[in-house]
């Protein structure tokens, strides 16, 4: 749009997740809110840019909880330009970064860096997550209450914090602070150097398994310290039937938890790991089929709040090894909106406003940012997106230097075609 433009959008899809809306309007933007929202709108000015909304949807941008950036220290993999290009493709306005950097975003140098670099990517807005210990490894306090003041996203070490002991004393310190705190409910010496989760896939395929009482332990252990600190915090990577049936009982009883899945493990299993392609490798490892249909269950529920893409990029020589031997992890910034829609929304196994509380305004709503609703007056932070638009996954098509998805060279339907971001 130029400075003094228009668009009019005619007779679209108007999805508010806010509302718990999905209508069809026309809708007037300029280029920092929406102007109005009616029936019908007619043409205001020669400088306005019609465009026909017809089996398209306007809605509030995606916002993804967690992800990696591979800048700095893994560039060739991934910068944070070609992370902020795979955002918007694939409506993401928001991404929270994870302190999986090098160096680790454990230090007041390292996220001032960070923060001075997402100033360079706009309109995506990138934060930061912050590590809750030294480096990740569970041992000594970062200093929490330094970074909380200089604008920190929240605290995770994105793995398994062994000591419980730890766990409370971090718990009982950022209390006050009122910071998110992200918590991956693992277990190392029940895992292993499992890849797989137990089942008739496992002894099919002949993988080292990763039980998935390594996970629902954790989780019962997590849950029984947070009800004694009544610190709120949330469940990265739920993947098992087992461990939303607990989440469901700490719910109930008015322990502070949220939880999130990811996308691939909405729409994959373990029997898509007959294929062996190493972009399968993902940890926690994709569930059965009943933990799938238990996540998506617990999506329409409430029990898990939020899906988040869990973006990470590996250069093809990485990727290319025996599937044990990957290193977990896959890029979807652009692909998850298309696949989770296909398979969730067109399917009915969810609604349209279901799938995009999930992906927007819950973790919105549980970041502290304000939510956006679709009315006059609005600031722009919308995507227009066509469900039914055909793209083939390529290494042309793809915002991210890497391409490590189990998706490459397939067709695909779904695309988000325009972004309003002030």
């Amino acid at each position: 749009m130029t400075t003094d433009s228009l668009t009019l959008l005619k007779q679209i899809q108007v999805l508010d997740p806010v509302t718990n809306t999905h209508s069809i309007r026309d809708i007037l933007l300029d280029k920092e809110k929406i102007l109005k929202i009616d029936f019908h709108i007619d043409k205001i000015s020669s400088n306005t840019e019609i465009i026909n909304g017809k089996d398209l949807i306007f809605a509030p941008g995606l916002v993804d909880l967690y992800s990696y950036s591979q800048e700095p220290g893994h560039e060739s993999r991934e910068t944070l330009e070609n992370l902020a290009a795979s955002a918007i493709a694939g409506g993401f306005t928001r991404v929270g970064i994870l302190p999986q950097t090098i160096p680790p975003v454990d230090t007041l140098t390292s996220l001032t860096y960070l923060q001075q670099r997402a100033k360079e990517v706009l309109p995506v807005k990138l934060n930061f997550w912050g590590n809750l210990t030294k480096d990740g490894k569970g041992e000594q306090m970062t200093e929490l209450r330094e970074l909380a003041i200089n604008g920190v996203l929240g605290f995770t070490d994105n793995q398994q914090i062994e000591s419980l002991g730890m766990l409370w004393r971090l718990l009982e310190y950022l209390k006050p602070l009122e910071k998110p705190i992200a918590l991956v409910p693992d277990c190392f010496s029940l895992k292993g150097n499992g890849v797989i989760r137990e089942g008739s896939s496992s002894i099919n395929y002949g993988l080292n398994v990763n039980p998935s009482i390594a996970e629902s332990t954790a989780v019962a252990s997590i849950l029984e310290v947070v009800a004694v600190t009544q610190t709120p915090v949330h469940l990265m990577r739920i993947s098992t039937h087992r461990s939303i049936e607990l989440i469901a009982w700490g719910k109930s009883r008015g322990i502070p938890v949220t939880a999130s899945t990811t996308w691939m493990h909405m729409l994959l299993d373990s029997e898509a790991i007959a294929s062996y392609d190493p972009n399968l490798r993902l940890n926690p490892p994709l569930g059965n089929p009943e933990d799938r249909t238990a996540l998506i269950n617990g999506i329409s529920e409430g029990v898990i709040d939020m899906i988040a893409v869990d973006h990470h990029a590996y250069t093809y020589e990485e990727k290319t090894v025996p599937f044990a031997e990957a290193p977990p992890g896959t890029i979807g910034l652009e692909l998850a909106l298309p696949l989770l829609w296909q398979e969730l929304v067109a399917t009915k196994k969810l609604s349209a406003v279901q799938l995009w509380k999930a992906l927007s305004s819950e973790p919105r709503k549980y970041l502290g940012e304000p939510l956006t609703s679709i009315k006059e007056g609005s600031p722009l932070e919308f995507i227009i997106f066509d469900p039914n638009k055909s793209w083939e996954i390529s290494l042309s098509n793809l915002s991210s230097l890497s391409h490590n998805t189990f998706w490459l060279g397939h067709k695909i339907k779904g695309k988000v075609t325009a972004s309003f971001i002030k």
